[in-house]
């Protein structure tokens, strides 16, 4: 009997944890934490102090938490919904398909070299995806952009044979490990080490050697599940929800009929222009990458390989220039985050200009660009929602005036351990907070002013802290319900969130254990910047 009990919808589960926070609100009394200044030796010191308060427990709230969660996390529903509508128009060209084709058919060549195919070739090209999405994760914090690739790399692991779990994995989960072992990351290593008073991006040589740890373990692990569905796809936990995907899939892709309309010269006409004119305004760029910089002419040689390389796939097809179109979309993503600090706004306005002029260039009128448009917004709509439905969970326990306090508890928790136990007890506490708040800056702001102070009491270093706030920050990104990012690539992958609990729960308790063993040496060696 309990074996036909139905799990529930996602948005239940959601709405479940949204009146457990709640009640919440009802038993922890309320506090916040304050800035107060002293004077030590003529030099004015900033510390947090927390104050009780009087808490404001939730009720009829609950209701109004998915328009105050909408409100949160407004700037992630228009991405989602903006790309979603964009793609659709881009999936309509059959454009992405023609690429997974060929992309398989490429690979299937290379097996005829026997070391490729000893180690295996997919098994080569999933670990090259999820190694280049971590080092994104690293180095520029890469957390909502994933998204994006989530709508690409979902359809690519299902035409290579696995599931939309794998395809999630090779991208999401790939830079969330990059975020946990974050080398020059600004959103958090960056914040955390300038709140805590140590030189930025100090200790990096031992942030590597974790990352290589965590990125050894993380894509062993997934290549392991990956190789399991690919021999067997039913063993998969989304199989019959990757009916959709394999449906989209299905059309056959050998007969597309291969043209270049007169309008995709007419839309190649007008990028090219707008990027000379781009290339005119912005001549040098300057890429930052942790403490190091660099200023080139990046958007001039970028205008001039599309210039150069766009004829070229006209002259095959549109198809191929709709991928062109892909291809330096993310690559002016890229130059947009690291040289002008775009977020989600660019980004959205890159892509939802990429969605309309690859419609135009396999010569869709305005009408059916916008039909199409509509289309993908509404198919993608049920990802925004849960977003918004999620944000409200925070808000409920912000409302309510107990997140400092649930802080403040923890912090006191830890006072009469040793070494390991302590920074044990920060990793810990960190983890827990990060269920919470999940936005790695705003959890800097508000623990490490706390953390970095209390750490010199019990003899423990402030580097050891910021590692222990790292990794606590990153890992569990990955299964928290309060994440926009997580429950907006779960939304558009199509996977339910009590699916992805159950796959990743195992994975987690490994990551988290990990990352006990790694912070050891923090505390019982020399290491460089400790």
């Amino acid at each position: 009997m309990l074996k036909n009990k139905k799990i529930p919808h996602t948005y239940v589960i959601v709405f479940y944890i949204i009146l457990l926070s709640a009640v919440v609100t009802w038993i922890i009394p309320g506090g916040k934490y304050v800035e107060q200044s002293t004077l030590v030796e003529g030099v004015e010191k900033v510390e947090m102090k927390y104050q009780p308060i009087d808490s404001e427990p939730q009720s009829w709230q609950v209701f109004s938490a998915l328009f105050k969660g909408f409100e949160e996390q407004s700037g992630i529903i228009v991405f989602i919904l903006m790309i979603g509508g964009a793609f659709w128009i881009m999936n309509d060209s059959k454009a992405i398909d023609v690429g997974i084709f060929a992309f398989l058919r490429l690979t299937r060549r290379l097996e005829r070299f026997k070391a490729l195919k000893k180690i295996g070739i997919d098994n080569i090209i999933l670990t090259m995806i999820m190694i280049m999405f971590s080092l994104f994760g690293a180095i520029f914090g890469m957390s909502e952009e994933t998204i994006a690739f989530t709508i690409i790399l979902v359809p690519l692991a299902i035409s290579m044979g696995y599931d939309s779990i794998v395809g999630v994995c090779i991208v999401f989960v790939a830079a969330g490990l990059g975020f946990a072992g974050a080398m020059l990351n600004p959103f958090t290593i960056g914040i955390a080490q300038g709140l805590a008073e140590l030189p930025t991006y100090s200790g990096v040589e031992y942030r590597f050697v974790c990352w290589l740890i965590i990125n050894f373990i993380g894509i062993v692990w997934i290549l392991r599940y990956a190789n399991k569905v690919k021999k067997n796809p039913k063993k998969s936990l989304v199989y019959e929800e990757d009916s959709y995907w394999r449906k989209r899939g299905g059309s056959d892709i050998e007969t597309t009929e291969y043209r270049t309309p007169i309008s995709a010269w007419f839309a190649y006409g007008i990028i090219l222009l707008s990027l000379v004119l781009f290339s005119i305004s912005y001549t040098e760029t300057k890429l930052e990458v942790g403490n190091s910089s660099a200023t080139l002419p990046i958007i001039p040689i970028v205008t001039a390989l599309f210039a150069v390389s766009s004829p070229l796939l006209l002259r095959k097809s549109a198809h191929f220039f709709v991928l062109n179109l892909l291809l330096f979309t993310i690559i002016f993503l890229i130059i947009g985050v690291m040289g002008y600090g775009w977020y989600v706004m660019e980004i959205a306005t890159l892509f939802f200009a990429m969605g309309i002029f690859s419609g135009i260039a396999m010569d869709k009128s305005p009408d059916s660009i916008t039909k199409l448009f509509m289309e993908g917004v509404k198919d993608i709509l049920s990802a925004a929602l849960i977003v918004g439905l999620a944000g409200g969970i925070i808000q409920i326990l912000q409302d309510g005036k107990v997140i400092d306090t649930i802080l403040y508890g923890l912090s006191k928790s830890m006072n009469n351990f040793g070494e390991i136990a302590s920074v044990g007890a920060m990793y810990l506490i960190q983890n827990v907070i990060n269920i919470v708040i999940p936005s790695g800056s705003a959890k800097a702001a508000l623990t490490m002013p706390i953390m970095a102070p209390f750490s010199d009491l019990i003899g423990v270093s402030r580097q050891a802290t910021v590692m222990a706030f790292q990794f606590g920050d990153g890992f569990t990104n990955m299964i928290t319900p309060t994440s926009g990012v997580l429950i907006g690539v779960l939304g558009v992958a199509r996977i339910p969130y009590d699916k992805w609990v159950k796959w990743i729960t195992p994975f987690m308790v490994v990551l988290i254990i990990l990352g006990f063993l790694l912070l050891i040496p923090t505390v019982t060696m020399e290491l460089s910047g400790f």
